[in-house]
């Protein structure tokens, strides 16, 4: 029960056959007017809560450790030398740590599968949230994609007589079997697939500075590669905003644990103590793997030019460090834990892909068929209709120069971003709402730090990432347009979908009084009594 100065709510909770009604009465003092509010919520056949907190922490830290870390790290200390590549992963640090407080703070307070796009839906416009939503699926369907033909590469690089797309279905079968029974199936499989990552991150950062102090290897490297010339920040202010870019693409994928809210055992304790545990972690590995890269790797080493594709792991600065070292299977070592890395992103990918298509369709919007669960709470025939895309969009791989599936991959390149700056913008409208309707910040469950700077400062880090992507376009002479239309045309296609929604379902823009702060609030949900009937 919860009450403030002004208003009094009472809160009961009516089982009838399979569908969960909250009636809310609303006894305004000032009024003195009753107000009788049903809340529809979700059927009591729902998700099986079976993550623990050792799952939740792992998969957010797994989701973000993987290819953007092990290769294209060597691209951004290329792009911007030892001191640029640092300064643009602590800003990138600095932006993920306020999004994953913004998101801690709602998917603690709303525990539910679908996460920041129903957010965005319920506390900014129901177009907002569907864009969202579209968009973060797609953008995984593809990286599903994208992985398959990775782990054919990988797989090949041991036994290349046998053909890639043979070793990509065998990867497409395993991530769908991981997925297909439990909940707990997925998250052990993350679980292992992350503890490998996180060992090989810790004891890269050993080696590379026992490397530099001269401990492993040949020589004593110390702080030499940060004084030859052009470094430590090559390219100057251009040169941190580029690998800002390119930063920001390798912490993607931590927001995956506000979608396993909704599968989380005690969501009240467990995801803000994944997200607290992951935020230092993460900055730990990767502002301490780039750091190491620097002091070991020289900025201008032709390796890493073209090190951000899975042919060349033997040329990761991973790879690199570890062979100075004088581990000589560094080159296997290393295949072996980007093939893990490229299953872990296929999982998650899988997972989050399925759970967003079933809180569609829980919403209305997306088939019905799609809201049906296994009796262990599998969406499984989004887990099925998910498979089939992106094996599909994996065939578009072997067509032709591969433009179309390129192309694929520039459109939903982005989306991380996007889904980002809609949960700054689906916590700042709550918050604000929140205290507009007489709730006081003592009923958060979790509270995110330094509102309203945190979600405003990390709304405009995204902004600046996306509106750079395409700067490279504006630098090279002649202008590069095709260059400048891979770079934005996710842009307009969010908006087309947004727009289109808006204009077919006649949605608008929720006022912060209007806003539905009760329906599957766990501050309720704790408080609430049952009448069986």
């Amino acid at each position: 029960m919860h009450f403030n100065s002004n208003t009094a709510r009472v809160v009961f909770k009516i089982e009838y056959h399979s569908v969960s009604v909250i009636s809310e009465t609303v006894i305004n003092e000032n009024e003195e007017s009753f107000n009788d509010k049903k809340i529809l919520l979700s059927s009591t056949k729902d998700l099986h809560r079976n993550l623990k907190e050792r799952h939740m922490i792992m998969i957010a830290l797994g989701g973000t450790i993987g290819t953007g870390l092990f290769l294209a790290s060597g691209q951004a200390l290329a792009g911007s030398g030892p001191g640029g590549s640092l300064v643009s992963y602590l800003l990138v640090s600095i932006m993920v740590y306020f999004v994953m407080t913004s998101l801690a703070e709602l998917s603690t307070q709303y525990p539910i599968s679908g996460s920041f796009n129903t957010y965005g839906s319920r506390f900014v416009d129901e177009a907002f949230g569907f864009a969202l939503a579209y968009n973060y699926y797609f953008s995984w369907v593809t990286t599903i994609a994208g992985e398959l033909v990775a782990a054919g590469i990988i797989v090949q690089f041991w036994l290349p007589h046998v053909p890639s797309v043979i070793w990509s279905l065998i990867g497409m079968i395993i991530m769908f079997v991981l997925n297909a029974f439990t909940v707990k199936g997925y998250g052990e499989a993350e679980y292992w697939f992350a503890m490998i990552k996180v060992l090989t991150v810790v004891i890269f950062i050993i080696v590379g500075v026992l490397v530099d102090s001269g401990v492993l290897g040949h020589d004593k490297i110390g702080v030499s590669n940060w004084k030859i010339d052009g470094a430590p920040f090559y390219k100057g202010f251009s040169g941190v905003v580029t690998t800002s870019i390119v930063s920001g693409f390798a912490f993607q994928g931590t927001e995956a644990v506000g979608i396993a809210a909704g599968e989380s055992e005690n969501p009240r304790r467990d995801v803000p103590r994944a997200m607290n545990g992951t935020i230092w972690r993460i900055v730990l590995f990767f502002v301490g793997s780039i750091f190491v890269m620097g002091l070991v790797i020289p900025y201008n080493d032709p390796n890493l030019a073209h090190n951000d594709d899975v042919k060349n792991v033997a040329i990761s600065p991973f790879t690199l460090v570890f062979i100075k070292s004088g581990i000589k299977p560094a080159i296997h070592i290393m295949n072996a834990v980007i093939l893990t890395t490229i299953l872990s992103a296929g999982n998650s990918g899988l997972y989050v892909c399925t759970r967003v298509l079933y809180s569609l369709a829980n919403e209305g919007k997306a088939p019905k068929i799609f809201s049906h669960l296994t009796r262990t709470g599998i969406p499984i025939w989004c887990l099925v209709f998910t498979t089939i895309i992106s094996t599909v969009l994996f065939a578009f791989s072997f067509i032709g120069n591969k433009i179309i599936y390129q192309w694929l991959v520039n459109i939903t390149g982005i989306m991380g971003f996007i889904a980002w700056f809609g949960i700054s913008v689906a916590h700042w409208r709550f918050r604000r709402a929140f205290i507009i309707q007489g709730y006081s910040l003592n009923d958060l469950v979790y509270k995110a730090l330094f509102f309203p700077l945190g979600p405003i400062l990390a709304g405009s880090l995204i902004l600046v990432s996306v509106l750079g992507q395409g700067y490279s376009a504006f630098t090279t002479h002649p202008f590069n347009f095709s260059n400048f239309l891979s770079a934005y045309i996710t842009i307009p296609v969010f908006f087309i979908i947004f727009f289109v929604y808006k204009f077919v379902k006649k949605t608008r823009f929720i006022p912060l009084r209007e806003i539905d702060l009760v329906t599957d609030n766990i501050m309720y949900r704790q408080t609430e009594q049952t009448v069986h009937i």
